[in-house]
């Protein structure tokens, strides 16, 4: 059976600022010095006012394709309840790649910090996002994948750079560039899809999506890369004899054979019809249309369409934002649902239509949405369940008596602490639902005393590891490059709560932050103090084991955004990574039962005194 599937967020990008119709020939540039002669009049139609371009002024690129896509993922994922690692898929749809090999979502992967996932390329014109938001819907709807982002990116700015024509010594465009020259703009879209529904807020539920392809009874209408979209078996600009040939040709421009639209306009309506007929669509229960048209000229004949055929949709349901954000191809129906579904139009149980069709060989795209909210935030009964199996973070070492002894040691320690920790009121508030924003404030503030103190010991300590233990120093050296930052990511969700940034920076340490700093520094100043690799099994077993669960719960129980909680939510993904370290350091030739002993003892003695941290909040 299929799974529901929901659109938890959207994120876009949208480069630079704003061009207004008198900037744009500013930014694409005059050929060879001459205004454009058409440019008023195609604007006129598209009624388009102002988009975004990742060009300067000088035509050089801003943001690459994947760069755009990458933001715009960023973006989602910070609005989102879900963390970079916890995303198994990613679908890319757009018109041109940066590059011709490899794919556009493997660009996209390797700017954005989502771990290994499946990726999946579409390469289209406009419909290109919604076939990657399809095959995203199908894997989590069939079960094979649990969490998707899925983007449109564009950008077409580059490819209508005066610099371009005027090296294929062309005077001026022929109207079936120079339309698409005035049309296209800049941008990336980005939405979360998930088999899980978040746990506040709205989010959108995919009732179903239908593409319909008509490539065989149509020509080539949008399109670049051949002179001539009336034989199919003419050469490409492959087919050249070189690059340069190609290019002085025309072959590599974008083209649009503008007499063929109103047959797209035809072939999209007949798709709704069809809809209809199939009972998928009943026209008078639309809330919202969302249709993706690249020129507002071709709004009126849409709307008269549907009113002959009896599936008259009034005015007032249309949204679009192409005057304000431009056309975006593949990332238009992202760039238009974004600011939808943040904007206080929508209600619960909206119906959202979406339509988009595409010229570039006749493929139309139709996509249902529901609107939902999440229940109201977890009641306590709910939370004090949420309390899990005690269970100590998983130590995964080679097989040696030492290591085992110290994995069962080190193991019970884990659990004598995270039971008592149980027992300390700011936990039990947590679990109990009971938790105030005061309350949270206070942690934040005494948290930061001993984050500051964090990566400060482990600097002390690499510097008191002999040169002949190079690969613990190293791996002491890696640990405090990563958590010396800590701190500032504290400071931020503190400030994002609406407070001061002074209060925190001066506060003083409670008595049990003294006593843990106090006593991890003293092991550090100590010769070759390996010992401390028990405090890091301490703490970076919190961020590993406790601290994004902790996270969650807070967020929940004081509706906090992800920027006032993200301290928690980050260690819960960037501290398992640490743990792997840590590993690696316990595995070091020179461990024996001698020194796995001082390790259990300085572990023993971390977990009671970051417990008195814990229960001395407030306590100066």
């Amino acid at each position: 059976m299929s799974k529901p599937v929901y659109i938890t967020s959207i994120g876009i990008c949208l480069p630079n600022k704003p061009i207004s119709n008198d900037e744009m020939e500013d930014y694409l540039g005059r050929i060879n010095g001459k205004d454009s002669l058409l440019r008023k009049r195609i604007l006129k139609q598209n009624g388009i006012e102002q988009r975004h371009y990742a060009i300067d002024l000088d035509q050089n690129t801003t943001h690459s394709n994947a760069k755009l896509a990458s933001i715009a993922l960023k973006n989602a994922i910070d609005k989102s309840e879900v963390r970079a690692l916890e995303i198994d898929l990613l679908c890319v749809g757009t018109t041109q790649g940066d590059l011709p090999i490899p794919g556009m979502a493997s660009m996209v992967h390797a700017l954005s910090d989502i771990g290994a996932c499946e990726i999946s390329n579409f390469q289209s014109v406009c419909s290109s996002g919604v076939m990657a938001i399809n095959y995203a819907f199908a894997q989590i709807s069939l079960g094979k994948r649990k969490c998707a982002a899925v983007i449109g990116s564009e950008l077409a700015s580059r490819l209508f750079k005066s610099s371009r024509f005027e090296a294929q010594g062309i005077d001026s465009l022929n109207f079936d560039t120079e339309f698409l020259r005035w049309m296209l703009s800049d941008g990336a879209g980005c939405m979360i899809l998930q088999s899980e529904k978040p746990s506040k807020g709205k989010y959108l539920e995919i009732n179903w999506i239908d593409l319909e392809f008509r490539a065989h009874e149509y020509p080539l209408c949008m399109y670049a890369g051949k002179n001539d979209n009336k034989d199919d078996s003419e050469k490409s600009w492959l087919d050249f004899p070189s690059f340069e040939e190609a290019s002085k040709s025309g072959a590599i421009n974008l083209k649009q054979d503008v007499r063929q639209l109103d047959k797209v306009v035809k072939v999209g309506v007949s798709h709704f019809f069809d809809l209809i007929d199939r009972d998928k669509i009943d026209p008078k229960k639309i809330d919202w249309l969302c249709c993706h048209y690249s020129s507002l000229m071709f709004k009126s004949p849409i709307q008269e369409l549907l009113k002959k055929g009896g599936a008259e949709i009034i005015e007032e349901r249309w949204f679009s934002n192409l005057q304000t954000k431009g056309n975006t191809g593949s990332a238009s129906i992202f760039i238009m649902l974004e600011e939808l579904f943040y904007s206080d139009k929508l209600s619960v149980n909206d119906d959202i239509l979406c339509m988009v069709p595409e010229s570039g060989r006749f493929i139309t795209s139709f996509m249902s949405l529901k609107v939902k909210r999440a229940a109201n935030n977890i009641n306590n009964e709910q939370l004090k369940n949420e309390i899990r199996k005690v269970e100590a973070p998983e130590l995964v070492l080679s097989k040696t008596k030492t290591s085992e002894w110290l994995i069962r040691n080190l193991t019970k320690v884990w659990i004598d602490f995270e039971t008592s920790l149980l027992q300390v009121p700011i936990v039990t508030k947590i679990h109990s639902g009971t938790l105030s924003i005061e309350d949270y404030k206070l942690l934040l503030k005494d948290l930061r005393q001993q984050v500051i103190d964090g990566s400060q010991w482990i600097a002390r300590a690499a510097s008191n590891i002999d040169i002949d233990l190079f690969e613990l120093r190293s791996a002491f050296i890696k640990h405090t490059a990563a958590e010396h930052k800590d701190y500032q990511l504290l400071e931020k969700n503190y400030v994002a709560l609406g407070e001061d940034l002074a209060s925190i920076i001066h506060q003083p340490k409670n008595i049990g932050s003294i006593a843990l700093s106090s006593f991890i520094f003293q092991q550090a100043s100590k010769p070759n103090p390996v010992d401390l690799l028990g405090a890091m099994f301490i703490i970076e077993g919190i961020g590993k084991r406790l601290s994004a669960y902790w996270g969650g719960m807070i967020m929940n129980q004081l509706n906090l955004r992800e920027d006032q909680v993200s301290f928690f939510t980050y260690h819960g993904v960037a501290d398992e990574n640490h743990f792997h370290n840590l590993e690696k350091a316990l595995e070091h030739p020179a461990m024996n039962m001698e020194v796995a002993k001082k390790i259990v003892q300085t572990a023993k003695v971390c977990g009671m005194l970051y417990r008195m941290q814990l229960e001395e909040l407030g306590n100066y």
